[in-house]
């Protein structure tokens, strides 16, 4: 095939294919494989489908694109770039894979403008999209009119073949099937290869009739190689089924022009190796340099830059209008958007004293919340199927489900994993939506994935934990948390917080919206339990993240250190001993990050290093305490698994008493 012969939309497909192979080589580490395979559908929805405006990648009504085989990124930087947007020159191609680039090994959107979320894990691309499909209709129902559409815009997936064998695509594809999520729509890469070579050693289900089952509307094309008319057509059908979400099943060849290795694991995760860049070149026809674009395609693909600025002109004018018409509703909206809090939103959190009844710190979180959301209406999350258990309903107002997307209260059903990254593709949304995922802290093992690229992808999430203890009581072992609190606590940029009473689930939910609104996930840690309201406690207190609750006169000889509900047993403790005659302080640590981020002196205000007879109580693992009790000091914490009985018999048998408390604290004092 000779350069001349190839219409404009071959030489637009074939710059994606060698952008790829060229960034691929010269890095000598990538996967060129599906960029090579999946170049015609991803031009195919750039090109003839989606809305964007390259020049202002987070304009708010623009069509979201997630590649959900992000290890294919070099596809998506090849578009962004050919598409005009300043986030990708032909220079940062040339640097993929290297240091602080923007074009990392796979897509970041805190690195790439134009990137809507962070991608690799496999599957939980396609599981942010059900989440960012939620937040296009809960903002349409809540905001548009009959005569005025000011939030209407589509989710486009490309997925692969590893994103459907992960259990988190089928929760979240289950869920967004039963939601009738109608502009949701995914491409599948449908190549038959993944790492370990052809898919049959290990992956042979029927997928299609798999999405059909969830509720899916399922297409597939046989030619996604070459027919670009029968991929476009595809997609215009999905889009004129708007009671489901559509699947389009594309078969492919991975690594398509590569004579050799076309169709193998070979070119799924390995540069093409000089000789077979050489080969596929001349195969397809391709006579330019490494990173030499034809500048035809350049300038085809360049006319998104004023088609974007068209539609955002467009919209803008519809705003507009749809402002004059209804203010209030706009002002909403932009407030929503503009990502800001209103006015005195904190004056609501309740605060409490010594005399107020004793309560477990989960029905404080459901009193934080419902207060909360009469003033901020972007609140929208729930429960794995926990609701009742873990408090998180919304009071008077509906549920999400097909036809009522204006409800905030979600049932996500027992799908913790796949809750996570749709809670992750709200937060990503850009919409001002604050959405929270909750479960039993000891099922955070069942969405750790999702936790975890909450915190990489500045993603404002809040996460409520029920049950955080051995005070979960007769369930047993299975559901009681032990290193669960230490194994959060280590994951960078998440903030975990364990409240002991109503004043610091005040202020962890103080924290969590501030954070929300900041790009950052919060984790909340909540008693089954019942704990009284401590005297010394604050919400200020816990937005330091450690604080002094009970001080001695002068300096004091012992401090003990309390989370949740072992803060209880500490500053009772602390009365004993100081009727004793000895000078003890309390502090309450419920959020070890945010005590850390406080400046030098005031950490030595709370914890002088003078004082080395420390004790720290909590009902879990004392991995990691050593940082604040040092050598000389000792633990009342938990290094077995739990028990089946009542949770204040768990709680008493592991050492968790007064009495305990004391006897440890009086062997420090010697």
């Amino acid at each position: 095939m000779a350069v001349a012969t190839q219409s404009l939309e071959e030489l637009c497909i074939n710059s994606i294919r060698f952008l790829a192979i060229d960034a691929v080589e010269k890095a000598k580490s990538g996967h060129p494989g599906l960029p090579m395979g999946a170049a015609p559908m991803a031009f195919v929805i750039w090109d003839r489908f989606m809305r964007y405006n390259p020049k202002n990648p987070k304009w708010f009504n623009r069509d979201r694109f997630i590649l959900s085989a992000g290890h294919g990124s070099m596809l998506q930087y090849a578009l962004l770039y050919l598409a005009g947007y300043d986030s990708v020159t032909i220079e940062d191609i040339k640097q993929f894979r290297q240091w602080e680039s923007k074009t990392p090994g796979h897509p970041e959107n805190f690195m790439t403008a134009g990137v809507e979320v962070t991608t690799g894990p496999l599957g939980q691309g396609i599981a942010n999209a059900v989440g960012l499909a939620i937040a296009e209709a809960h903002l349409a129902a809540k905001f548009n009119k009959p005569d005025a559409k000011i939030v209407d815009h589509y989710t486009y997936v490309i997925l692969g073949d590893g994103c459907n064998m992960e259990g988190v695509s089928g929760e979240a594809s289950s869920f967004a099937g039963h939601q009738g999520l109608g502009k949701l729509i995914a491409l599948y890469d449908d190549n038959h290869i993944s790492i370990d070579g052809s898919t049959d050693v290990a992956f042979t289900e029927d997928v299609s009739k798999r999405f059909e089952a969830y509720g899916w509307h399922v297409l597939h094309v046989k030619e996604g190689n070459t027919d670009l008319d029968a991929i476009a057509k595809a997609i215009e059908e999905a889009k004129s089924v708007t009671d489901k979400p559509s699947m389009i099943k594309v078969t492919t060849t991975i690594g398509y022009g590569s004579p050799n290795k076309a169709n193998t694991a070979g070119v799924h995760g390995a540069a093409l190796g000089t000789d077979e860049v050489k080969l596929t070149r001349s195969n397809l026809g391709w006579e330019y340099e490494p990173f030499v674009v034809p500048q035809d395609a350049v300038n085809h693909m360049r006319k998104a830059v004023e088609r974007g600025a068209g539609y955002e002109a467009e919209w803008n004018k519809a705003f507009d209008a749809y402002k004059a018409k209804y203010p209030q509703e706009a002002a909403e909206f932009e407030r929503y958007i503009s990502g800001k809090l209103p006015d005195g939103w904190d004056q609501v959190l309740p605060t409490y004293t010594a005399e107020d009844k004793a309560l477990p710190t989960r029905k404080h979180s459901e009193t934080c919340l419902n207060k909360l959301a009469a003033v901020l209406p972007e609140l929208i999350g729930g429960s794995a199927d926990l609701t009742h258990s873990n408090l998180t309903e919304i009071k008077g107002k509906g549920e999400f489900q097909k036809g009522q997307y204006q409800n905030p209260n979600i049932h996500f059903g027992v799908r913790e994993h796949g809750m996570g990254a749709i809670c992750n593709g709200i937060a990503l949304h850009g919409s001002g939506l604050i959405p929270y995922g909750a479960t039993f802290l000891i099922f955070t093992d069942y969405m750790r994935a999702a936790i975890r690229l909450s915190a990489l992808s500045q993603a404002g999430s809040i996460w409520v934990m029920t049950h955080d203890s051995i005070g979960q009581g007769e369930d047993g072992p299975t559901h009681q948390p032990i290193e669960t609190l230490a194994s959060l606590r280590a994951i960078p940029k998440l903030t975990v917080i364990r409240p002991a009473d109503g004043n610091e689930a005040s202020g962890a939910y103080k924290v969590a919206i501030e954070r929300a609104k900041q790009n950052a996930p919060t984790l909340l840690a909540f008693t089954r339990q019942n704990v009284p309201n401590l005297a010394g406690t604050s919400i200020e207190g816990v937005t330091k993240g450690g604080y002094t609750v009970v001080d001695s006169e002068g300096t004091p000889e012992l401090i003990i250190i309390g989370t949740g509900s072992e803060l209880n047993l500490a500053v009772t403790a602390a009365e004993k001993l100081t009727a004793e005659g000895k000078k003890v302080r309390v502090v309450s640590l419920p959020a070890w990050d945010l005590f850390e981020a406080q400046d030098a002196a005031y950490r030595e205000s709370v914890l002088p290093k003078a004082v080395t007879k420390r004790l720290a109580v909590e009902a879990g693992t004392s991995f990691g305490w050593h940082k604040y009790v040092g050598t000389e000091g000792d633990t009342v914490t938990i290094d077995r698994f739990g028990a089946s009985a009542p949770g204040g018999v768990c709680l008493e048998k592991f050492g968790f008493s007064v009495d305990n408390v004391l006897a440890k604290a009086k062997a420090l004092l010697g």
